[in-house]
């Protein structure tokens, strides 16, 4: 069966489009067209160029229109914990840019310099002594420290920088001697370097320009520096000097290497705009990248657009990161048409561009297409660099293909390309999931004889590895040798536990391990919760009293569980070892399971912690497993005190109310279009699963009509094909109806069935038992309960077929209509939606 919980990473809502008029657009499919964005003020700050180089191309729009704005309103739910990368290692704008030699100034004796003091044991100062009177003033001496710097000669080029500081008279050109150091010395990391430089040249007299000031930001941004380079910046202005279109350009840089969010770096466009400083290229590259670190894909869009309407061509560059906030964003269907949109434009994708797609497909789930991926990559000339290497073989390995996975890794190594951390990790993540213990415990001895410090992340995984397998002893043994190593636990660390712990139904350890983290001043995050919240959900052996409940955790019995002070986690991981994970069934838990579902939301509203996609459908969950349709009613409507939009819509779902639930719905469902394709699976899966449980059949086929209306599964069906497997029992059930119905229109409009019907399922391989999956087991019960005529599949035991003549037959008969319109149980949703399912005859196939 499909799952009906997201992966971890993904937020309920996207980022806030801006309410803007249309801008012109590319040849650029792009998604979203139901968007109702939420009422909320917006300033003007982009203005129009007065002679858009591209005008002819891309007209623009009879009224005049107002640009966004560039200040963020980042929605409710938006995620906490994505793991986000930095985007300096996306885009790479500037650093490691080629230059062109052509329009280099240094004289020859330049280079005959260079030369001689790259022999061996040549005296650099001697060097330059003898070519003093050659070399041609700050060109020479620029190229001079500048390729020193390129071949990680830092005290040849500060040498060489002083002495040509100390013979050059003028004062404007040892200010350009300096801006030329400090620039070097920050696009190769070396701050403290620059940061000496710059002071000294302040103290000195000749470091008061726009210049210095706008190379010691840039330094700072290379670096992540923010809030060093704002106060640079600050300095800058107070200092009387006027920034110019470089030193706004290494500002807002700053802002996206430096994690600073989008509402500053709009700030500082503002004040440029406002300064009569008209942005290039490069800003809107700057601007892009603090999007990709943000999440904000509808603002990026926006500024893609922009740059389209001021005519300012897009580089390799533009698109690398532009196709990074599309992935960030879940929006890999888009990801692709800016790919083409690429080679249209003779852009050639590199590395970058085929690495942060790749992601992408992983991330949401696609991982047949990021294989295609790597293949198009390869046969397009381009080279698998480590991280190409790393991603591909954590792909196989999470699809548990082994032999790949390690074939990658020998070429890898056949490259040149030694396996690192990042490489064991994969592996060793890859083959717990698939309880290959053994392997992961010759892999981690192997990395150690490859003298690889094992970190955070290889310890974490380990632990959560043997948690999960019920390999106690293991996970102590890990975990002593992580406290030895000096290592300190962070949110992922003890999050990955948590959720360990959880998925064995120990939610009482792993309440003790949440006590353990805030003890230890580390803050729980979204995930931290939704573990356990989705805990509570699945099982119904978890006890926790209603004086918990602002405690959030669950009261554990002394005699189960006793911890010292000095390191509760050992503790927690020896009685397990003991009791060999003995944990009873209680009775009568669901409802101490709503309170503390109800006490985690509370404590998360009371942390400002955000809840996401997976916290809305580990709670709709566990409504499916409540004991009446009352208590699921009650957990939602406590629910809405925090969120009426979200929990508001699923309350009056379930309690079959009019029209005003559905089209509030709608607006829910037009954000959550704007995720990945199994992020917006997950959550309808979640929510057809809960009505479909309590009897509100009607309104969980209104919800999966939606969901396929909107595509959110692929290739869902045809005439003779209905292909459940993306689907819960919920929404598989109520399709079958809506599919069925349809089928019944062709038939009474005089048109022949195919010869063969088909219902597939899977034949469940992951489950206990092979071949009885819960969703082949469901949909086999409902053909049953309505007399479809449908059998399973004997070459196929996942599939359901019948010929269309016997199919055609059934669906004549008298009763048949009766028995496929659905109704709910209680109120109906109205006479409006209650026609629109029972006439699905006029439904496209």
């Amino acid at each position: 069966m499909a799952s009906s919980t997201p992966p971890p990473h993904c937020a309920l809502t996207t980022s806030k489009p801006y309410q803007n008029h249309p801008l012109p657009q590319q040849n650029h499919p792009h998604p979203h067209p139901h968007h109702h964005p939420r009422n909320h003020p917006h300033k003007v700050s982009l203005n129009r160029p007065t002679h858009p180089r591209h005008a002819t191309t891309h007209p623009p729009p009879s009224q005049n229109p107002s640009f966004l704005s560039l200040s963020s309103s980042r929605s409710d739910f938006s995620a906490d914990f994505s793991g986000r990368r930095s985007t300096r290692f996306v885009s790479k704008m500037h650093f490691n840019r080629s230059r062109v030699s052509g329009t280099s100034r240094h004289s020859s004796f330049a280079e005959q310099a260079l030369t001689e003091a790259s022999k061996n044991g040549a005296d650099f100062d001697q060097v330059l002594l003898t070519f003093e009177s050659k070399l041609l003033g700050s060109d020479d001496y620029t190229f001079l420290f500048r390729e020193l710097g390129n071949k990680g000669e830092w005290l040849a080029a500060m040498r060489c920088f002083e002495f040509a500081v100390r013979r050059e008279r003028k004062r404007n050109e040892q200010g350009k001697l300096a801006s030329s150091m400090i620039s070097i010395l920050g696009r190769s990391g070396k701050v403290d370097l620059a940061e000496k430089v710059f002071q000294n040249a302040v103290n000195e007299g000749y470091g008061n320009t726009v210049y210095a000031y706008s190379a010691l930001i840039s330094a700072y941004a290379k670096s992540g520096y923010c809030n060093e380079a704002i106060g640079v910046f600050k300095t800058m202005k107070d200092s009387g000097l006027k920034p110019n279109l470089v030193t706004y350009n290494a500002l807002i840089d700053a802002c996206g290497k430096g994690g600073a969010d989008f509402k500053k770096a709009s700030e500082i466009f503002d004040e440029m705009l406002r300064n009569g400083v008209q942005p290039d290229r490069i800003t809107f590259n700057s601007l892009l990248a603090v999007c990709s670190g943000a999440g904000l894909w509808e603002t990026a869009r926006g500024l893609f657009n922009e740059m389209v309407y001021r005519g300012i061509d897009q580089d390799i560059y533009t698109y690398n990161t532009f196709l990074d906030v599309a992935c960030n964003g879940g929006q890999v269907d888009v990801a692709f048409d800016i790919m083409s949109e690429m080679h249209a434009k003779n852009i050639l994708p590199n590395q970058v561009t085929y690495s942060t797609v790749i992601r992408g497909c992983a991330k949401a789930g696609r991982l047949d297409k990021a294989l295609s991926l790597f293949n198009e990559m390869k046969c397009a000339g381009i080279t698998l660099d480590r991280v190409s290497y790393n991603t591909l073989l954590a792909i196989y390995a999470s699809l548990g293909k082994f032999d790949e996975a390690l074939s990658v890794s020998r070429e890898m190594e056949s490259m040149g390309i030694k396996k690192d951390v990042v490489t064991y990790n994969a592996l060793l993540d890859g083959f717990g999931k698939q309880g290959m213990y053994a392997k992961v415990k010759q892999l981690f001895a192997e990395m150690k004889a490859e003298k690889l410090s094992p970190n955070l992340l290889t310890y974490s995984t380990l632990i959560s590895v043997y948690l999960k397998g019920g390999l106690y002893q293991d996970a102590v043994e890990v975990y002593k040798e992580f406290k030895r190593q000096g290592l300190k636990a962070d949110v992922v660390f003890y999050s990955k536990l948590i959720d360990a712990l959880c998925k064995k139904g120990l939610v009482e350890y792993s309440s003790l391990l949440l006590n353990e983290m805030t003890k230890e001043g580390i803050q729980p995050n979204v995930v931290t919760y939704n573990s356990i919240i989705n805990a509570f959900g699945e099982s119904t052996s978890n006890d926790c009293g209603s004086d918990n409940v602002t405690q959030i955790v669950p009261t554990v019995p002394e005699s189960k569980v006793v911890c010292t002070a000095e390191d509760n986690i050992i503790k927690i991981f020896e009685q397990l070892t003991a009791q060999k994970a003995a944990n009873g069934k209680k009775t009568n838990g669901e409802k101490q399971d709503l309170l503390c579902i109800l006490g985690v939301f509370h404590k998360m509203h009371e942390l400002q912690i955000k809840p996401n996609v997976v916290t809305f459908s580990a709670i709709l969950n566990a409504c499916s497993r409540c004991s009446s349709f009352d208590e699921a009613s009650l957990l939602l409507e406590e629910l809405r005190l925090f969120d009426n939009q979200v929990y508001g819509v699923a309350h009056g779902l379930l309690m079959g109310q009019q029209e005003g639930v559905w089209t509030q719905a709608l607006s829910l469902f037009n954000e959550v279009k704007q995720m990945d394709s199994s992020t917006a699976s997950a959550f309808y899966n979640a929510l057809t699963d809960m009505l479909w449980h309590f009897g509100q059949k009607q309104g969980a086929q209104l919800v999966v009509l939606e969901g396929k209306r909107r595509e959110v599964w692929e290739n869902t069906w045809s005439t003779s094909c209905l292909d459940l497997h993306l689907m819960s029992s919920g929404a598989a059930c109520a399709m079958v109806h809506a599919w069925l119905l349809s089928i019944r229109s062709i038939v009474y409009g005089g048109h022949e069935l195919p010869k063969i019907l088909s219902i597939l399922t899977g034949w469940g391989k992951h489950s206990k038992i092979t071949g009885d999956g819960a969703l082949k087991r469901a949909i086999e019960g409902l053909l049953t309960n309505i007399g479809a005529p449908f059998q399973v599949a004997k070459c196929n035991i996942g599939r359901f077929i019948s010929t269309g003549a016997v199919v055609a037959a059934w669906l004549r008969e008298s009763g048949t209509l009766e028995v496929l319109v659905l109704r709910n149980d209680r109120s109906h949703l109205g006479p409006t939606r209650f026609g629109q399912i029972s006439n699905l005859q006029s439904l496209p196939l």
